[in-house]
């Protein structure tokens, strides 16, 4: 039976009017809570399929290698996020001159990563005809910053991390993609810029997140920075541009 709230319900994956049964939730909408809440946990804790994206992005043609950070499991990458920011020690990466380096990293959703990276780098690859690409690297126990010393190491102008966002209790395979300019170790995240929610059917998909990529990777070649002063201002172009 439709109510008042069928509209808002159809725009939104969040939770709304849900009921009453007496002074809780209906036990329906109790169980639906809980099972998004496990889905949420597991995100988090599952290891993260490493051959499974390796294979999925060997398609593109590029290189793809494999690194860690310096949190040796999942535990210590949870409570120390200051090592999940620096590669494990010893940890050599080909060095050359580059446009752009991709990093695809585990994050706190190793789902995300393995069910949207593959077709977000390749839309992302489509639009950047032209291009100098490092190869690609797929890094674990990895935080956003891990791609600074990866993308210096590369010899890359741009780095972009494509990563596993916190999952919340309607998205938990919800994708982030981050572009910082001249990336080194210390680069601070207002020097960064993000895409979040990376997630079709429910959130941005494939092309349209490639779109506006490309869009700030263009602006900040051109411009020599990003972060706070490069600005996302509908500059998304079409595939093949660049």
């Amino acid at each position: 039976m439709s109510d008042a709230f069928d509209v808002l319900r159809s725009a939104t994956r969040a939770r709304v009017a849900l009921g009453r049964a007496g002074d809780g939730l209906p036990t329906g909408r109790l169980l639906e809570f809980r099972a998004a809440h496990a889905a949420a946990r597991d995100a988090v804790h599952s290891p993260l399929d490493v051959a499974r994206v390796t294979s999925d992005l060997a398609a593109t043609g590029l290189d793809v290698l494999a690194v860690a950070s310096a949190a040796p499991d999942r535990a210590t990458y949870l409570q120390r996020p200051d090592l999940g920011r620096r590669l494990a020690e010893g940890t050599e990466l080909p060095g050359g001159e580059h446009d752009l380096a991709l990093v695809v990293a585990d994050g706190l959703s190793p789902r995300a990563v393995e069910e949207h990276a593959a077709g977000t780098v390749a839309a992302v690859l489509e639009r950047l005809a032209g291009w100098s690409v490092a190869p690609l690297v797929v890094a674990t126990q990895a935080r956003v910053a891990l791609g600074d010393p990866v993308g210096e190491a590369l010899g890359a102008r741009i780095v972009v991390v494509l990563i596993g966002e916190r999952p919340g209790l309607s998205s938990a395979d919800s994708l982030g993609l981050y572009l910082t300019f001249g990336p080194r170790t210390g680069r601070a995240d207002s020097e960064r810029n993000c895409i979040s929610n990376v997630r079709p059917p429910h959130g941005l998909g494939y092309a349209q997140a490639a779109d506006t990529l490309a869009g700030l990777l263009l602006a900040s070649r051109e411009l020599g920075a990003s972060g706070v002063v490069l600005k996302d201002e509908g500059m998304a172009l079409p595939p093949g541009a660049g």
